[in-house]
């Protein structure tokens, strides 16, 4: 940790694990070793003891070897090297009129930057946005980007969470990214790890009890948030996202592993630190947990005794789309292959709120109370998890056609709730996007490949189809192709998402959050298997007759007939308008009826104003 002065920085650090700490320090060739002195509660410091150019890094006790900040903001050299210094105020913003994006109304597009353009920068990616303008996105979801070791990570083995991996262009790299996003409109959610560190480069417990050893996840050590330090490096971090990068939001990985008092939890101090920054800027700021507990506390206000989050994602709605689609009902998508999950959770935003699930062989989740507003749910029909942690990595793409992917992008762009695409989804990119990793150490490279494999040939997967994490192809494999936008099957699917997202923003109904104002229905002959058709009703005429009123039509398997009945009473010229469709979808009113009819043939999909 450093403090500016005018010409020269403090360097401090936490460590009441040590008896002494010595600041090593490199300036012009030199090496130099500071000696620190206490400065209460466990803190060491040197005054005015770093330059701009020098690196450093802190010895502690009788080591012979320094070891970084733990809130370095820089490692030029990597993680397990020596930090340097960052000073934010040298950066020339230009977002001064920025007012921000709220979540609600937006659509998400989740990235990784070392994958998203050939290059694997910030700087290459500012190439990219005007894509994303054109497309109609409204906010960009970052993965990970602090320091790993290694040169290409998912992210999610970060250990340094205040550093911004040097690979990608560093935090000078991030700030012109987000400088240029804010330009073009487009606002930055950064995706940031708080429940586990990286297996290679994580000193912090030689420093503190910065994990909870009797505590761990799936990753690793929980982090011990019952320490007021540990607890307030936390959310330093989170704080620096919003002071020093200006980003609009952050999504908040697994916060299921998050072990803490549930009446104290750290959830809700970073609402209440959020909120306050939010209302300092003038611009609205977000926190979108991942969790996988199916419980609305987190985004309830703290009002209601809840932590009072933005928004968070909610898995289930995508299960079900995907079933509908696909057809896949292993795993965890066993649950989802019935004629009523995907209406129940277009309906509810949760299909498990209490009620058993085959895969996890208990009762799960909790209802969502109809007041809370669909756009507080981020959903999605493929994200970096649900395509990453597949065997082999494969995107829908490889498993429906251009048809059954436009349904897919009607499904997923015209539900209630917050939508979110993954990188390439909106052409129906063919490359796969692989769980890939660069670990140096030969041993952590081998065990990593080899409990993946591992994992996967259990559950009864061909292992030649399970690609090495470790293998260079791997990762390389997973960049997009951006030639593939040449191609006209793809470019219809593009065109597709942005007539979507158009009509999205041009439709009261589609962004309506109501849950009482979403009706929903499948049909099928089997209620335990994938629907044949679907029905979703969206908007306040629903519920009044006088009220506008929108249907989201799909047809699976086979083509579809569906018919829509004027609403009783209501005195007005029968009316039905097409407003989009995947293929030659046909409406008819009997103007005797007033009834609407829409034929919907096969893997096809329509939306129709009613009223």
């Amino acid at each position: 940790m450093v403090t500016h002065t005018t010409h020269h920085v403090d360097a401090r650090v936490w460590a009441p694990r040590a008896m002494s700490v010595e600041l090593h320090r490199e300036r012009e060739g030199e090496t130099q070793r500071v000696p620190m002195v206490p400065d209460g509660g466990g803190w060491f410091v040197a005054l005015a003891a770093l330059a701009a150019a020098d690196r450093y890094g802190f010895v502690l006790d009788d080591a012979q070897h320094p070891v970084p900040d733990p809130r370095s903001r820089r490692q030029p050299e990597g993680v397990h090297a020596l930090s340097a210094l960052d000073d934010p105020s040298e950066f020339s913003w230009s977002d001064d009129s920025w007012t921000g994006r709220q979540l609600a109304g937006s659509v998400l597009y989740e990235l990784h930057i070392g994958t998203f353009t050939p290059q694997g920068t910030f700087d290459a990616a500012i190439a990219r946005l005007d894509h994303l303008v054109d497309l109609g996105v409204d906010l960009i979801e970052l993965l990970p980007v602090n320091g790993f070791n290694g040169i290409h990570n998912w992210g999610y083995d970060g250990v340094l969470w205040y550093t911004v991996h040097e690979g990608y262009g560093g935090p000078e790299g991030y700030r012109r990214f987000v400088d240029a996003c804010h330009a073009r409109g487009l606002g930055v959610v950064q995706d940031v790890v708080y429940n586990h560190l990286g297996p290679s480069g994580n000193y912090l417990p030689r420093f503190g009890p910065y994990l909870h050893e009797a505590s761990a996840n799936t990753w690793g050590d929980s982090v011990n948030l019952a320490e007021p330090e540990v607890r307030r490096f936390v959310l330093d971090n989170l704080a620096m996202w919003f002071d020093d990068f200006h980003v609009d939001g952050l999504r908040l990985d697994a916060v299921h592993a998050l072990v803490d008092d549930p009446d104290e939890h750290i959830l809700r101090d970073m609402a209440i630190e959020t909120d306050a920054r939010s209302a300092h800027l003038g611009r609205p700021l977000s926190l979108i947990a991942e969790s996988d507990l199916n419980d609305p506390r987190l985004i309830l206000p703290r009002e209601a005794g809840g932590y009072g989050l933005t928004a968070q994602w909610s898995d289930d709605h995508h299960h079900a789309i995907h079933t509908a689609v696909s057809g896949e009902a292993a795993g965890y998508y066993a649950d989802f292959a019935t004629r009523d999950a995907l209406p129940t959770t277009s309906m509810r935003g949760f299909f498990h709120a209490g009620t058993y699930s085959s895969f996890r062989e208990r009762e799960h989740g909790h209802p969502i109370p109809v007041e809370v507003p669909a756009w507080r749910f981020v959903t999605c029909a493929q994200n970096h998890d649900q395509i990453g942690n597949r065997a082999a990595g494969d995107r829908l793409s490889a498993l429906v056609d251009v048809d059954l992917l436009a349904v897919t992008a009607v499904l997923n762009l015209t539900s209630p709730f917050t939508p979110m695409l993954f990188m390439g989804e909106e052409w129906g990119a063919s490359t796969p996007w692989q769980f890939f990793t660069s670990h140096p150490e030969p041993e952590l490279g081998r065990a990593t490949a080899e409990g993946r494999l591992a994992e996967f040939v259990k559950m009864g997967w061909d292992e030649s189809v399970v690609p090495n994490p470790q293998d260079p192809a791997t990762f390389e494999s997973s960049r997009l192709d951006w030639t593939e936008l040449d191609d006209a099957g793809h470019a219809r699917l593009l065109e597709l998402h942005r007539e979507l997202i158009t009509l999205r923003r041009t439709t009261p109904e589609l962004t309506d959050p109501s849950f009482a104002h979403s009706s929903a229905a499948s049909a099928g002959a089997d209620a335990a298997a994938t629907p044949e058709s679907f029905r979703m009703l969206r908007g306040p005429g629903t519920h009044d007759a006088r009220g506008g009123l929108v249907a989201v039509c799909a047809a699976f398997a086979h083509d579809a007939v569906m018919e829509f009945a004027p609403p009783t009473g209501l005195r007005s010229s029968p009316r039905a308008q097409l407003l989009l469709s995947t293929a030659d979808a046909r409406v008819h009113v009997d103007e005797t009826t007033g009834v609407a009819q829409l034929e919907l043939p096969a893997r096809s999909a329509a939306v129709v104003r009613l009223r």
